[in-house]
This record gives structure tokens, C-alpha cells and sequence, in this order.
């Protein structure tokens, strides 16, 4: 189910810096191209922005939290989470629709949206500390406003959370879901996986809290300043659920209202 058009990432550096820079100025011209297409109405987006003046960055974990944005957000709903292709096949960058960051792109599993949002309502369901209207709940009022009123996302956003009686409002995307070829002890390729999630503040519109998590697991020989992470994951190669699970399991720590 679509919500938003297609886009969004932190970005992973390409294995070959030739192509992986032709591949940034080609979407980077795509996303201009979307611009003029739609009479600049996309740039409505950026100004459902506010100034996040708490930024962490760690290990493929991007965490960014706006002023006043960990206070009264108890009633939640979660859209479905939705993964994001790039228009044109041949590209292997997207960007955010809600937020533009841009992510690079692989898929190699099956239903990694089920995955990626079943692992994050169970961990947020977890800590018993929110009440969360469901995905398909949400979904369908989403639908409703979408239909019925024309404006930028963020409206549209703040609508079905005031329809829906919540305090905020997250909205999540898939970029790469690619899963580990080999077993734990020899692989391939190792698993990768990107996606994001923010959550919308209703009473004004705003991202009052933003993550993402944008990794690819590597050996030690590789990277031996992931020492910590190796063995986190129990120093083997994991699956993609596996690695999306531990991405969730750190940013799941900075949610507003966990602490």
C-alpha cells in the first residue's frame, strides 16, 4: 500500500566510487526532475522540519530529536511501513519522502516491511508505556484524509492523527532489506539493511523525532573499530532480521517517552 511517493536515506557508500557517484548525480537529478514536475510542492516536506538540536550518530544509527519533542505523545499511531523503490530500476539511491535523507538500495528477501514493522511494534508494544492504535486502523484513516483533502504530507499527516484522536503520528520506510548469503560462519555476501522512522507531533505537524538505521555487517578483519557490535550479535554472521533487530534494539532506546 503506497502512501508517499517514492524516495529516502542516510546512504551507504558504493563498493565502486566511479559508478557510485554517477548513481548520486543521476538521482539527485531525478529528485529536481520530481521537483519541477510537481510545481515545487515536494518542498513543502522541508518545512515540516523543525531545527533538531539532539543529533547522535553510532555504528549505521543516525538519531535526531527536536526541542520538546520527548513530552505528552502517549496515544500513537503507526502507519504501515512502507518500502521505498526507486522509480527507475537502474538506480540504487532513494530518497526519504518525508524527510529527504537518501539511502542506497538492495533487496534480496522477501516481505522485509512485515519484518522490519513486526520487529518494531513488538519491541515498542514491549514497554507497555503507549497506548498504539495498529497499523491497519491507522492505515485506512490515513486513506480517508488522503482522499478527501488536498494538501503536503505533514497536513495530511497531522489529519490522521487528529482523526484518530493520537498525540503523534509514525510513519516508517524499508530501503534495503538484503539478506545474508551463506550461513553464520561463511558467507557470501553478509546481510545489509536501511530503513527509518519518525514520528509526527499532531497538535502541530512537526518531526519531533527522527532514526535511522543504515548497515551492513562486516568482519573484523574489515572493521575492527565494530568490535563491540561483532560480538553483540553473537560474533557471527547474522541474518537481515537478525540486524534489523539489533537496529531497533538502539534506537528504540532514544524513543520520546521510553526514559
Amino acid at each position: 500500500m503506497d502512501f508517499f511517493p517514492s524516495g529516502c536515506g542516510n546512504g551507504e557508500k558504493a563498493q565502486k566510487p566511479g559508478k557510485a557517484e554517477g548513481m548520486g548525480v543521476v538521482a539527485i537529478g531525478r529528485l529536481f526532475s520530481f521537483f519541477l514536475r510537481t510545481g515545487g510542492r515536494f518542498a513543502v516536506v522541508f518545512f515540516a522540519l523543525p531545527v533538531f538540536l539532539c543529533c547522535h550518530h553510532m555504528d549505521g544509527l543516525s538519531i535526531m530529536m527536536a526541542p520538546g519533542g520527548k513530552t505528552g505523545l502517549n496515544r500513537l499511531a503507526v502507519l504501515p511501513f512502507q518500502e521505498i523503490v526507486p522509480e527507475d530500476a537502474a538506480l540504487k539511491m532513494v530518497s526519504c519522502p518525508l524527510c529527504g535523507a537518501v539511502f542506497h538500495v538492495d533487496k534480496s528477501a522477501k516481505a522485509p516491511v512485515t519484518a522490519v514493522e513486526d520487529i518494531f511494534l513488538e519491541r515498542l508494544n514491549g514497554y507497555g508505556k503507549f497506548a498504539i492504535i495498529a497499523p491497519e486502523n491507522a492505515g485506512e484513516a490515513y486513506r480517508r484524509v488522503a482522499a478527501s483533502l488536498k494538501a503536503s504530507l505533514p497536513e495530511i499527516l497531522k489529519q490522521t492523527g487528529v482523526e484518530l484522536g493520537a498525540d503523534g503520528v509514525i510513519v516508517g520506510y524499508v530501503y534495503r532489506f538484503r539478506e545474508r548469503q551463506g550461513n553464520p560462519y561463511s558467507v557470501e555476501k553478509p546481510a545489509s539493511v536501511a530503513f527509518d522512522v519518525h514520528l509526527v507531533r499532531v497538535s502541530d505537524g512537526l518531526i519531533v523525532w527522527r532514526a535511522s538505521f543504515d548497515k551492513t555487517q562486516k568482519s573484523l578483519m574489515e572493521n575492527l573499530l565494530q568490535l563491540s557490535s561483532f560480538f553483540k550479535l553473537g560474533g557471527k554472521w547474522v541474518t537481515a532480521r537478525e540486524l534489523a533487530d539489533e537496529g531497533w534494539t538502539e534506537i528504540l532506546k532514544t524513543f520520546p517517552g521510553i526514559k
